[in-house]
């Protein structure tokens, strides 16, 4: 937290620092302000900060929750890809190894549905902190998002065919084109009569479910925290910080000549009461570092898939679903991918 927010505390000792000298040093006993109305600020700060990282944290939550109906739902296809698709309906009965070519070509088409969902959410947006904080792009340079590493067409290859990745990259929504191929595939599959109506039913209906989350993560990430909020909570935030030494001075100063009018003849004690007003830097630093603080984090947490630490890792998520489904239909265990770092390491 220090490092991250070090250049504030560079500048919160300026701000503070100037003050004290022009009132102590130079004796303009004169330039200071009173504390009730800036505490008053402070407060009503402490009540928006908040309330915006309040509603950040619901965004946080509400991703995190969304990437948890993707991983329930992931399973859950994958289960009934393996036990729905049989010879049970069918008019010519084909191989178990070719219902497992049926079968991986279904489970790996999802597997590029979330690789191209994860790529369209990790796209940068102008409202989001690591293009416009450079403390948030110092962290980005440390930490390995893959998204940012590597192109869409190269990790979509091997997941689909030629030709479908030639339809997916041309779309301007390739998620959504991925349910649709997947879709098609369905119908094809009822149509020769490895699935029955009511089995083509639940895989439509898991495809819709898809759908919702995969709008419900758009959302997010297409609709930022409203600016009037945030731009009013950080503007109040620096309005206070400012002001903030020129309330502390007097009152600290106030202090330091009832200290110096007691009878004590401790020299250090002295050299303390008649520089007590210097108080106002440290004590200044630390209240305005614990707003400016909340503010930041309410700022990274408002935009839940742009790749920070504390972002949700939909790229070691993913990974994980995919090694699962994989599992489920029976993948070979050398094909089968291994997991990314675990949350919190350096790749998200």
């Amino acid at each position: 937290m220090l490092l991250w927010t070090r250049r504030y505390l560079y500048f919160f000792f300026f701000l503070s620092t100037i003050p004290v000298i022009l009132y102590d040093v130079l004796g303009l006993k004169w330039l200071y302000l009173p504390w009730l109305p800036i505490g008053l600020i402070g407060t009503s700060l402490a009540f928006i900060t908040g309330f915006k990282n309040n509603a950040s944290y619901e965004r946080l939550w509400e991703a995190r929750k969304i990437y948890g109906g993707i991983v329930n739902t992931s399973r859950l296809l994958a289960t009934m890809t393996n036990d729905f698709i049989t010879n049970e309906f069918s008019k010519i009965e084909i191989k178990d190894d070719d219902f497992f070519k049926i079968k991986k070509v279904i489970i790996m088409r999802h597997i590029a549905w979330m690789t191209s969902l994860r790529y369209a959410l990790r796209t940068k947006k102008p409202w989001e902190t690591t293009v416009i904080s450079k403390s948030d792009k110092e962290q980005m340079a440390v930490i390995k998002v893959k998204e940012h590493e590597h192109t869409l067409p190269e990790e979509l290859e091997g997941y689909l065919s030629t030709e479908n990745q030639e339809f997916v990259l041309r779309m301007t929504n390739k998620q959504a084109a991925c349910l649709n191929l997947q879709s098609k595939n369905f119908k094809e599959l009822k149509l020769a009569g490895f699935i029955d109506n009511f089995r083509h039913i639940e895989f439509n209906r898991i495809i819709e479910q898809l759908f919702t989350l995969q709008g419900q993560a758009e959302r997010i990430k297409n609709f930022p925290y409203p600016r009037q909020f945030a731009t009013l909570n950080l503007f109040f935030a620096w309005i206070f910080i400012i002001l903030l030494p020129f309330g502390l001075m007097h009152e600290f100063d106030k202090v330091g000549i009832t200290l110096a009018t007691t009878k004590h003849t401790n020299a250090i004690y002295r050299l303390i009461a008649t520089n007590f007003v210097w108080m106002t830097v440290p004590v200044s630093i630390i209240i305005s570092w614990v707003f400016i603080l909340m503010e930041r984090v309410g700022d990274v947490s408002e935009n839940p898939f742009e790749g920070t630490r504390n972002d949700v890792p939909i790229t070691t998520i993913s990974r994980a679903i995919e090694i699962d489904i994989l599992e489920i239909i029976g993948e070979n265990t050398q094909q089968i991918p291994k997991p990314h770092p675990s949350y919190g390491d350096t790749e998200m």
